[in-house]
C-alpha cells in the first residue's frame, strides 16, 4: 500500500518492541519504539536526516546537544539534522513513543525486541 493509515496511538502503546519500523517510503519513515524503565535510546548525531519524536505514554528526558528537557505523554520533540541527542525514560514504566526519520533511517521491516539487539544490528547496518 502507498500511505500509511492506521491509529498511531494504538500502535505505539501496544508496541513492546524497542524498535519496530511501521512504514518506509524513499523520504520518511514511521518508527514504533518501547523504552524500558531506566532505559535510553543512546546518544547519537543524524548527520542526513531529521527526526521528529512524539511521547505517547511514560515521562522522561530528552536531550538536546547537551539541553535538558522534561517530555511526557503529548511531548514532541524536533530533532534537526547534525544535533546530538538522546531520550531517556526516567520513569518506572515503560516510555511508549513514535517516530519519523526523514529520510528513513532503519531497514525496512526492521524489529529490535531490546536495545542490545538494536545496538547489535547498528553495527552492521549501513542505511
Amino acid at each position: 500500500m502507498k500511505g500509511y493509515v492506521h491509529n498511531i496511538e494504538k500502535e505505539a502503546l501496544e508496541n513492546e518492541n524497542f524498535r519496530k519500523v511501521l512504514y518506509t517510503d524513499a523520504k520518511v519513515q514511521l518508527v514504533v519504539m518501547s523504552l524500558l524503565p531506566k532505559e535510553d535510546i543512546g546518544q547519537e548525531v543524524h548527520e542526513n536526516l531529521d527526526q521528529f519524536i512524539r511521547v505517547e505514554s511514560g515521562k522522561g528526558t530528552a536531550v538536546l546537544e547537551g539541553e535538558r528537557f522534561f517530555i511526557e505523554d503529548g511531548s514532541a520533540v524536533v530533532v534537526p539534522v547534525g544535533t546530538r541527542h538522546n531520550i531517556i525514560n526516567d520513569s518506572d514504566v515503560s516510555m511508549k513513543l513514535y517516530t519519523l526519520y526523514s529520510p528513513p533511517q532503519h531497514a525496512v521491516g526492521t524489529i529490535h525486541k531490546t536495545r542490545a539487539d538494536a545496538m547489535a544490528a547498528e553495527e552492521h547496518y549501513e542505511g
